[in-house]
């Protein structure tokens, strides 16, 4: 069975980093907003906003029903499998398999993002066989690109992905990271 069709399996929690990766769960609801609803997280990434706890629960669903899809799984940041600190996400997607993140503004400047997502990479290396992960970021956004070369990510000679969210257009540099 390929990684393109292979099903995800309902739980996941990874440890590494000194992090935990961990399943998002019905007591993280009242926490969520406090982590996505910012306006830098408005600005850079495709999560709703305002964030409220009515789109914390969509959230939620969405990330379950992606889940069972076999398509992206979402996960919590945290450091010991308690109160989440950001998300990470992983996806089949046509152009690779992509990495995602949002770290909550109280939570910054501890390298939670790179370390989560050297998490998350190896996952996919070893769960998913993939050769490559990915991570799409806007030149602009300096902080991701700090993140995408602390974490190990080479920018690619590929051409940018332009297109619009939010009423902004932007434009996507692809960074990656190959198989150790």
């Amino acid at each position: 069975m390929s990684s393109a069709t292979s099903p995800l399996p309902e739980r996941i929690e990874l440890a590494g980093e000194g992090l935990v990766l961990r399943d998002w769960a019905e007591g993280d609801l009242a926490v969520m907003p406090e982590l996505f609803d910012h306006p830098d997280i408005a600005y850079w990434t495709p999560i709703v906003s305002p964030f409220d706890e009515a789109a914390a629960r969509t959230r939620l669903d969405r990330s379950r029903q992606l889940r069972k899809e076999g398509v992206t799984i979402l996960l919590a940041v945290t450091v010991d499998g308690g109160a989440p600190l950001g998300e990470v996400m992983l996806r089949r997607a046509p152009e690779g398999t992509e990495i995602g993140y949002a770290i909550g503004p109280a939570h910054r400047g501890q390298g939670l993002a790179a370390r989560a997502v050297r998490v998350m990479a190896a996952y996919a290396f070893e769960q998913w066989g993939v050769e490559r992960v990915i991570l799409e970021l806007e030149a602009e956004n300096a902080a991701s690109v700090a993140v995408a070369a602390k974490a190990g990510f080479g920018l690619l000679d590929v051409p940018p992905i332009t297109g619009e969210e939010k009423g902004r257009p932007f434009t996507l540099q692809t960074w990656g990271l190959d198989r150790p």
